[in-house]
């Protein structure tokens, strides 16, 4: 359920700001609502020490040694140091990247001497280097003194002695490194060592790795103290802090609010607040909490808690969808190791995973399929659970499925207009919502007619025309009747519609769960009935089955992120009229 809040204003001397601050952070309460843009120089001196350290953490490796011998105080400027050592040994890589260019040079040359071409050029001997191939060298002219000093790939290394500096070869001419090789070398020691030093000293950083994180969280709560302080409104010496708590903790904030001697308002949240959410259920409920994470959506205050509606139909969406016992057991073996190799985990997760393994168990054995073949589900126990009309292997079954996924998804539609119905029971809008589920029992029975050509029931006319004059004359409860009727009136048409699609989507359920089935039976198929006649056919149906199975199980898995959490969120979330805009209550604390 959507716990209710309560609007919280507290008036404090300026003088006192600080300390108001500090004593709401912690009680660890109050979710902060600013009253201005928070916005000073504090902040944005520690936002740029965060993202200097950011950027050191990005830049460390994790080390196995973890070290605590570096001091608080020169954690900052330790942090500087690290950027400032990645950003040289950046430099010196591009630095050892030109010189070992340079020496690629030397290997396909030679140890040539720029000094010494330099002395020969001074005493008037013009030596040049060129490339050339095999035709450029028939085209040389043999009066020209030229050298072959090598071959590589199809290229000759060619070294002309020339009668001028002007003169040239109609060849590629190739420059000649001003450093000689020892000297490259030697530079190359050089950075080499250089970077070892600074590799050294970037190692040693990452020891003190969870120290910068902790810090790292420090400077996250002195940004949000300081927002805080400087969010809250100032009007000569009274400093105005608002904000919302849950209604059961206004006693502990009033408490603190007399000690302190601030004024203090409770009041009912306005329309226009964006009220944070805070959902709390019970424990068999919470489970489900994980999934909404994952999806990163929150109700809003206004809107509605449908966590156990949630929990109950997406666990059988899970097993309709994954459709095979066998695989359910295989989850349950996978999740029962899991939990015990990842204790420290949320446990939420495990008995979410364990429900949903049970589940899907339960619905394999009623259609008899384990690992989609039927001669399992023909011994003698596992026949008697099978249910007949639901039966995997019988084709018949087909048009009965089909019915019963409609069914689900009426109920499911219905029981979201019911919950509207007791929100607005006071009101007329509850009668409209009433008429809405005359409409989508109506839709179902035509569903039936048109998709699976059953007979229509004789009261879906009278039905489908009730609910449809309830929707017409309660929609707009707070408009006179006539005006109410007209508004109604013009959206009405593709809202029935939309029902009529939203009911006949629940076939999914259905298509690929029996997808689901039919693959697990081809690849039973493939690997089974040619026979295994040796060790290297069992090995191959081995291989068949482990990687066939496998595609299938990742397959049904991600049918179910898809379909699964698709008719909760959307069908049935958009017959509650659900937005999720929800902004996550998140109390200022330690």
């Amino acid at each position: 359920m959507i716990v209710k809040m309560r609007k919280i204003t507290l008036l404090a001397s300026n003088k006192h700001a600080d300390r108001a601050v500090g004593k709401l952070r912690g009680l660890g309460l109050m979710h902060i609502k600013h009253m201005q843009e928070p916005t000073n120089d504090a902040i944005l001196i520690q936002e740029s020490r965060l993202q200097l350290l950011d950027r050191a953490l990005h830049l460390l490796g994790d080390s196995k040694i973890h070290s605590k011998d570096l001091d608080k105080h020169h954690i900052a400027f330790y942090v500087k140091e690290v950027v400032i050592l990645n950003k040289k040994k950046q430099e010196l890589e591009n630095r050892l990247r030109e010189l070992q260019d340079r020496q690629v040079w030397f290997r396909e040359w030679g140890n040539i001497s720029y000094q010494s071409l330099a002395k020969l050029k001074d005493s008037g001997v013009f030596i040049k280097l060129y490339t050339a191939n095999k035709k450029d060298l028939k085209r040389l002219s043999e009066d020209k003194l030229i050298y072959n000093l090598g071959k590589s790939n199809g290229v000759f290394y060619l070294a002309a002695f020339l009668n001028s500096q002007e003169e040239s070869l109609n060849l590629e001419e190739i420059d000649v490194p001003e450093e000689d090789s020892s000297l490259l070398q030697g530079k190359l020691i050089v950075i080499q060592k250089e970077l070892e030093e600074i590799n050294k000293e970037l190692g040693k950083a990452a020891t003190y790795k969870k120290q910068f994180i902790e810090h790292r969280k420090e400077i996250l709560k002195i940004i949000e103290f300081c927002k805080v302080r400087s969010g809250a409104s100032y009007n000569e010496e009274i400093c105005c802090i608002q904000g919302f708590c849950p209604s059961e903790a206004i006693s502990k904030i009033s408490k603190v609010a007399k000690e302190e001697g601030w004024a203090m308002v409770n009041q009912e949240p306005e329309d226009d607040d964006e009220v944070p959410t805070l959902i709390r259920n019970p424990k068999w409920v919470e489970i489900i909490k994980p999934v909404f994470n994952f999806m990163g959506t929150i109700p809003g205050y206004k809107e509605y808690d449908i966590s156990l509606w949630f929990l109950i139909f997406f666990s059988i969406f899970f097993a309709m969808l994954v459709g095979d016992a066998g695989y359910g057991l295989l989850f349950l073996i996978g999740v029962f190791f899991a939990q015990r190799k990842f204790k420290k985990s949320q446990q939420s997760i495990f008995w979410l995973l364990y429900l949903l393994s049970g589940v899907t168990i339960a619905w394999g054995a009623l259609t008899g399929t384990w690992f989609g073949r039927e001669e399992i589900a023909k011994l003698p126990f596992l026949n008697s659970l099978v249910i007949s009309n639901i039966n995997s292997f019988v084709g018949a079954n087909q048009i009965f499925m089909i019915h019963l996924c409609f069914f689900i998804g009426a109920t499911h539609l219905t029981i979201a207009h019911g919950i509207r119905v007791f929100r607005f029971i006071n009101s007329r809008l509850a009668l409209s919502q009433i008429g809405w589920i005359c409409i989508v029992w109506s839709v179902f029975f035509v569903a039936g007619k048109l998709v699976l050509n059953k007979g229509v029931p004789a009261v879906t006319s009278t039905l489908f025309i009730f609910g449809v004059s309830l929707v017409i004359l309660f929609s707009y409860p707070k408009k006179n009747m006539l005006k109410g009727a007209l508004m109604s009136l013009g959206d009405l048409p593709l809202k029935v519609i939309n029902s009529f699609s939203d009911v006949v989507s629940y076939l999914r359920l259905f298509a690929v769960g029996y997808a689901t089935v039919a693959v697990a039976m081809a690849f039973n198929s493939m690997a089974l009935d040619s026979g295994i006649n040796n060790i290297f056919s069992g090995i191959v149906a081995a291989l068949i089955l482990l990687l066939g199975h496998t595609l299938n199980i990742l397959l049904a898995l991600m049918a179910v992120i898809v379909h699964g959490i698709r008719l909760n969120m959307l069908e049935f979330s958009g017959h509650l009229d659900m937005e999720w805009t929800g902004i996550k209550y998140e109390p200022f604390k330690d």
